[in-house]
């Protein structure tokens, strides 16, 4: 597949002469809270402004189709675990199960749904009230969570069909029959949303504009592919499931724009850095650790301090594989001589992946663990989230026994903090790294892995 993966950013000039370059050191935590705290801002005056807005989910969301209408992008995902990260997914959780929601619904739905009941500002910001929302099959709760919003704001939603893996160790490569069949399904799907972006904006679709958004895209997936492959070295430069998170999120808030090409390159160089100094996350890194499922993020910092004063490092996680929007794989290129076609192509893999990595966890969960280097896999069971814990049983049962690796489970919630037990979870974290210890796993810079030079966008 031909791509653009080199052009140049819109709006630069190649043959400029080149300015002097001003050197500030780049803290990837702060400026990813000030793109969102800008983000946010511009979220609040959408609607005064008369910009289109649409509601999106992390994963099978067409963004470069909306990106290239100038829609403004709601993640509900992201706002709701805001409010466990700023404490206060509680009151809103009690507030929609008062209204008649069941415990077991997912606790994101619940914050976004308590959120409206009181009708709070978000945690950085008043929502604007969208005009599309786009959800997918992805995850069969986004299907019903877009019908609340179409009742309450009186708005179209768009539900996309993507074709996921059919079967253990099923493989669909680009070009073979089956591959062009899925791909003019998701094409036939774009039109139809296309059409419906052009109704609601008044605009003509520019397939130029969307071969431009998917040129920045192209960057950015080399740029966070280098840094994941830059966390196969050891010690790991950061940790998977903390620092992670603000990559991710920055991925996919800024996800085709020069915003976003700009964080992910300075990203890119500020982690190579730090491996060039041998410079670890964890000061004296003793397990490498991958992983599983979603994140407490009402205890975030506390379960990484839980493994990292063991010495215990994340140094993968499958959550930047299914929460990366399908830009998790440096084969997922767009070719921005083919816009639409390719988008389909590269949506459909993309989909296989995602849906994969939760029926079909254990086939790439092998590689993973290979590629880092890795002692031992967590799984963390999400109490209001069955599609990421259905299959953890089965998964955790495959590492464990076929590859002899040991696992701990522990389960919790996204953001509901009653669900997190502090004394239970720390003692069987204490109980996984003293197992680990007498399999003669711990020990001072074992050098495992080793990183890949890397790609250049």
């Amino acid at each position: 597949m031909t791509t653009a993966i080199a052009e140049a950013v819109p709006g630069t000039s190649r043959s400029a002469p080149a300015a002097k370059e001003i050197w500030t050191p780049f803290n990837a935590h702060s400026e990813g809270q000030r793109l969102f705290k800008e983000w946010y801002a511009r979220l609040e005056t959408a609607n005064e402004r008369h910009e289109p807005v649409a509601n999106v989910f992390v994963m099978g969301n067409a963004i470069e189709i909306l990106r290239s209408f100038d829609f403004h992008m709601v993640f509900p995902e992201i706002n709701s675990l805001q409010t466990g990260v700023r404490k206060t997914s509680a009151e809103f959780i009690r507030i929609s199960e008062d209204y008649g929601m069941s415990p077991d619904v997912c606790s994101y739905v619940k914050a976004d749904v308590g959120m409206m009941l009181k009708e709070e500002k978000e945690p950085l910001g008043k929502m604007p009230k969208p005009d599309l929302s786009v959800s997918s099959n992805m995850c069969g709760t986004f299907i019903k969570w877009a019908e609340i919003w179409e009742r309450r704001y009186k708005m179209p939603s768009f539900v996309l069909d993507l074709p996921g893996q059919r079967s253990s160790s099923w493989v669909v490569r680009p070009g073979d029959a089956q591959h062009s069949a899925d791909s003019r399904w998701v094409e036939d799907q774009f039109k139809d949303l296309i059409a419906k972006c052009e109704k609601i904006t008044g605009k003509r679709f520019d397939i130029d504009r969307l071969a431009e958004v998917q040129g920045r895209v192209n960057q950015m997936v080399i740029h966070w592919n280098n840094v994941m492959e830059l966390n196969r070295t050891c010690p790991a430069p950061y940790n998977a499931m903390l620092d992670g998170l603000t990559y991710i999120g920055i991925m996919n808030v800024y996800r085709g724009t020069v915003e976003g090409v700009e964080f992910m390159r300075r990203l890119e160089e500020d982690v190579r850095a730090k491996v060039a100094r041998g410079e670890g996350r964890v000061p004296e890194e003793r397990f490498r650790l991958l992983f599983s499922g979603t994140p407490c993020y009402v205890s975030m910092r506390r379960l990484v301090e839980l493994f990292e004063t063991w010495g215990g490092v994340f140094a993968y996680s499958d959550y930047l594989t299914f929460a990366a929007g399908g830009m998790d794989a440096a084969e997922l290129l767009y070719d921005t001589s083919r816009p639409l076609e390719s988008l389909a192509e590269v949506t459909a893999l993309a989909a296989q992946r995602g849906l994969s990595n939760q029926f079909f966890a254990h086939e790439r969960m092998e590689k993973q663990i290979k590629d880092y280097g890795v002692d031992g896999v967590v799984f963390h069971g999400i109490k209001s989230c069955r599609f990421v814990s259905a299959g953890m049983a089965d998964t955790r049962d495959y590492i464990s026994k076929r590859l002899d690796i040991p696992t701990l489970y522990i389960e919790s919630d996204l953001i509901d903090p009653r669900y997190w037990s502090d004394a239970q979870i720390k003692n069987r974290v204490d109980a996984f790294f003293e197992a680990l210890q007498q399999r003669g796993g711990a020990g001072p810079l074992k050098g495992k892995a080793t990183h890949a030079q890397g790609r250049t966008a």
